[in-house]
């Protein structure tokens, strides 16, 4: 008996399953339950680590997973490849043109409608307080590299990408969720506006360009410029004590915001002098960034950055084990921040508080002494204490 020959017409090959994107409301919970909460509390061991640890764990590694579970291609899903050289750089330019222009006169105007108490509880220039050398450096490496980086990932890549509707649909209701939701995060609502602004701007740009590079660029240049401010002010002493919010003129302002709108138009005309700073035009499609092998199991995909995280934990208590106790005492024993008009006697007393820290940090004084002193300031300055006087006035003799 003839073997039965191979069918002439055979099955045609089946068509991939069509992949969902990652839920981005899930996403926006997880992140958050771990920045409040984990993000927090390696943030009040150490600033410096924890700024690191929170953008490239929880965000970066965050999209990074959930990103790989819904069967994409993690880099080329979130617009990470190719990496595009002029719209990275217009992506830059355009971010000081926008901060000078758009930022510096919305965050002047909230910081003058804003309460002192609101400005004061949201002073985030607290946190390069205290710092060495080393870690004030980690910190603006965290601020300018990091936190472009792992949150354009996040937020732009992951978040606003799940939610952007096919062309021809229009993007701008994810662009404005997305840029909503960012600026929620940061948990500042004196700053809140200016930064909704910035991710329209990293969103427009991802949109636009189908890149995420201009946006990191444009959020690394906006981070970069506030950091040099910041920096000039404290070295020329207009941020040390005795200092207000008003020392920047509304008239300054207005001339920076004139020269940042003449920027941005020259940063329009450029680019239609040289359209390649738009790169490829749009995000690539679901199928072009489809993932070529099988989805891991998730706890092979978790377990990497696990291990890396408790590595570097394990390795913030074997360098800085005297300060990390230390940060845990302080939780324990609060005392309210100094307001900029505090009297200088109280100045006088929390300077050298944070001058025993370092020396008990550096392990030439016992870690008593500064319980001790702690102890007593936290009792007597302690949140609802009611203890913190502002300067006295001169008083007028009649």
């Amino acid at each position: 008996m003839d073997e039965a020959s191979p069918s002439s017409d055979p099955r045609p090959a089946e068509a991939p399953a069509p992949l969902s994107p990652p839920h981005p409301v899930l996403a926006a919970a997880l992140a958050f339950g771990l920045f409040v909460t984990v993000g927090a509390v390696t943030q009040l061991l150490n600033p410096a680590f924890g700024v690191w640890f929170t953008e490239v764990f929880l965000f970066l590694g965050l999209a990074w997973i959930m990103v790989r579970r819904s069967g994409y291609r993690p880099a080329a899903y979130v617009g990470l490849t190719p990496f595009l050289g002029a719209p990275t750089l217009f992506g830059f330019l355009l971010g000081v043109a926008n901060f000078v222009a758009v930022v510096v006169p919305v965050q002047f105007l909230a910081q003058k409608v804003a309460p002192a108490w609101l400005r004061e509880m949201f002073d985030a220039s607290r946190l390069f307080e205290g710092q060495s050398p080393v870690e004030l450096a980690l910190l603006l490496g965290g601020v300018s590299v990091a936190a472009p980086l792992c949150e354009e990932v996040f937020f732009r890549g992951l978040f606003q990408r799940s939610l952007t509707p096919p062309a021809p649909a229009s993007p701008w209701r994810a662009l404005i969720i997305s840029s909503v939701v960012f600026s929620a995060f940061h948990l500042d609502p004196v700053g809140f506006l200016a930064r909704a602004e910035l991710g329209l701007l990293f969103g427009w740009l991802f949109w636009r360009t189908g890149s995420l590079w201009p946006g990191i660029a444009a959020h690394a240049a906006n981070n970069i410029v506030s950091s040099a401010l910041f920096l000039i002010a404290t070295h020329s002493g207009l941020a040390k004590d005795g200092a207000t919010d008003d020392v920047t003129d509304w008239r300054a302002v207005l001339g920076l915001a004139l020269v940042g709108w003449t920027a941005l138009l020259g940063l329009r005309a450029a680019s239609r002098h040289f359209p390649s700073v738009w790169g490829r035009g749009a995000p690539p499609g679901d199928e072009e960034v489809r993932a070529t092998k099988p989805v891991p199991l998730f706890a092979v995909q978790l377990l990497p950055w696990v291990t890396a995280a408790t590595l570097s934990l394990v390795g913030l208590g074997l360098v800085d084990g005297r300060g990390v106790s230390l940060s845990v005492y302080d939780v324990q024993h609060p005392v309210e921040p100094l307001p900029k008009d505090a009297d200088p006697a109280l100045k006088a007393e929390r300077k050298a508080m944070r001058q025993l820290r370092d020396a008990v940090r550096r392990g030439e004084v016992p870690m008593e002494a500064y319980e001790e002193e702690r102890l007593r300031q936290s009792e007597a300055y302690g949140p609802g204490k009611g203890k913190l006087k502002a300067k006295s006035k001169p008083e007028i003799q009649l």
